[in-house]
């Protein structure tokens, strides 16, 4: 490939200068208009959060701004003009000249490109009150968390705690932290009929009687339940060299089902019938 010539060179340089300049020319445009659309937008954000006397102190400091603004910007393009048509300050043409050929020469290259304008980000459009509340009555509400059923043993603990010596139903569910349904629930699975029965300081409402206590499951896989004979121990607190300390243990005789209080050996709490 020849080397080009001084001419063919001009000539190059010439018609990139002329590309370049038209490129240059229209970047610079584009981003005076893009810089002129945001100050706008946000002047006339500003005007529009202020309401009455606001809203008119607003536009006075703008117009007071604006009117700033342009006697600055004549004093210094006359005072530019000026300089330059004396010849008071011919650099600042030929300064000015230069970096624009520079800048021409650059953008006339082959592929070249503007650097892609970063995109403001645009305010979330707001939502009137009753479209809000709307909204949030329209969105499905969490479903609460079913209450878990107490198991046989803790049932029992719970009246043998709280009765006098029965238990209603209400403080029953209240001692066991969950609802009247869920110690229904427990209760009929265990067979351990619901009737009206009476507290001490507390008029008569279902509940459950102690002398009704039905032996709990013999077999279970839960750790927390056992059968006749065995000790129960309504929590998980103890070690295997203690061995269960709270909760009852139920003994089965010929008489019937004798029911002890772990916390005194030598005394019975109740006895019921087979």
């Amino acid at each position: 490939m020849s080397t080009p010539t001084t001419m063919q060179w001009i000539r190059q340089a010439g018609h990139r200068v002329h590309t370049g300049s038209g490129r240059l020319a229209a970047h610079l445009a584009g981003g005076a208009v893009r810089r002129s659309r945001a100050v706008w937008r946000r002047v006339t954000g500003w005007l529009a959060e202020g309401e009455g006397l606001g809203w008119l102190l607003r536009l006075a400091v703008l117009l007071g701004v604006a009117v700033i603004l342009r006697k600055v910007v004549v004093a210094v393009a006359g005072g530019l003009y000026a300089a330059v048509a004396d010849g008071r300050a011919p650099w600042l043409m030929w300064g000015a000249a230069g970096a624009w050929l520079g800048a021409a020469y650059r953008c006339g290259q082959d592929g070249w490109a503007p650097r892609p304008a970063t995109a403001e980000p645009q305010p979330a459009p707001e939502q009137d009150d009753d479209q809000g509340q709307a909204e949030l009555a329209a969105a499905p509400a969490p479903a609460p968390a079913s209450p878990s059923v107490p198991s046989p043993v803790a049932l029992i603990a719970a009246v043998r705690d709280i009765g006098t010596p029965h238990a209603q139903l209400v403080p029953l569910a209240q001692h066991l932290g969950t609802t009247t349904e869920t110690v229904r629930a427990a209760a009929a699975a265990l067979g351990w009929p619901v009737k009206d029965v009476r507290m001490k300081g507390r008029s008569s409402a279902a509940g459950l009687r102690w002398d009704e206590v039905p032996s709990p499951p013999e077999e279970s896989p839960s750790p927390g339940v056992v059968g006749a004979g065995q000790p129960a121990d309504d929590n998980d607190d103890d070690t295997a060299a203690q061995g269960p300390r709270e909760g009852i243990d139920v003994r089965r005789t010929d008489g019937g089902l004798i029911i002890y209080d772990l916390a005194d050996r030598h005394r019975r709490r109740g006895v019921v019938g087979l």
